[in-house]
């Protein structure tokens, strides 16, 4: 909380000088009251983080081009708000918005791209609605396919969506198989005792759980705990 208030104090001086110093409709102040949002997104306050972030919104749709980046990301925000409120044919409102936006203004395997198939997707899955979450988790996956290299990272992650999917729809071989892709790339890309693998051994003894493999969730349980 002690960082929250922290970030709070800072941002909202540098407010009051943009304030002071810019015209009302300057990208500039949409960031500042952007970054407000954001803080209290992070704190969980959603309503103070859905007004800073719609005050900067209006901001951007004055002062910036109709397919403007900013103006997709501030779609985004706003979002992921409703998102973490539960709220999600809001979120998916405004996520929709915001891949418009990004289609016709970046490159078709632009990173941000695929940040938003991956907020649409995530919203469906947690719908219920498991072939909508599939179809956006699939572009995702294409667009990291097409620009990172085989072993980075962020490929993880449409596997570890893929299997939670697949597990929400009780396919549970297809779960465990793309569990273990993500548990593969992340063995290769991360230090041992990373956070992210304890959860994908997690992930992987759920399943098998599910399975009715006690021996072999037992045996991912374990291993994730020895990692934490």
């Amino acid at each position: 909380m002690g960082d929250y208030s922290k970030a709070l104090e800072f941002y909202e001086k540098a407010l009051k000088i943009f304030e002071k110093a810019l015209p009302p409709n300057h990208p500039d102040l949409a960031s500042s009251y952007s970054c407000i949002g954001s803080v209290y997104n992070a704190m969980g306050d959603y309503s103070k983080a859905l007004e800073f972030y719609e005050i900067a919104l209006k901001i951007r749709e004055k002062a910036l081009p109709l397919n403007h980046p900013d103006l997709a990301q501030s779609y985004n925000n706003i979002g992921s708000v409703y998102n973490d409120m539960s709220d999600y044919s809001k979120a998916l409102e405004f996520y929709e918005k915001a891949l418009k936006i990004f289609e016709k203004a970046l490159p078709p395997n632009h990173p941000d791209l695929a940040s938003s198939y991956n907020n649409i997707g995530g919203a469906y899955n947690d719908m219920g609605d498991y072939s909508k979450a599939l179809e956006f988790f699939k572009k995702s996956h294409k667009v990291f396919q097409e620009t990172l290299p085989a072993n980075h990272f962020d490929l993880a992650y449409p596997y570890n969506w893929f299997g939670k999917i697949y597990r929400g729809m009780k396919n549970y071989p297809r779960a465990l198989e793309n569990f273990e892709k993500c548990l593969s790339i992340r063995q290769k890309a991360l230090p041992e005792g990373h956070p992210h693998l304890a959860i994908t051994h997690s992930n992987i003894g759920d399943v098998h759980q599910l399975m009715g493999d006690y021996e072999k969730a037992l045996l991912f349980h374990r291993q994730a705990l020895n990692i934490q």
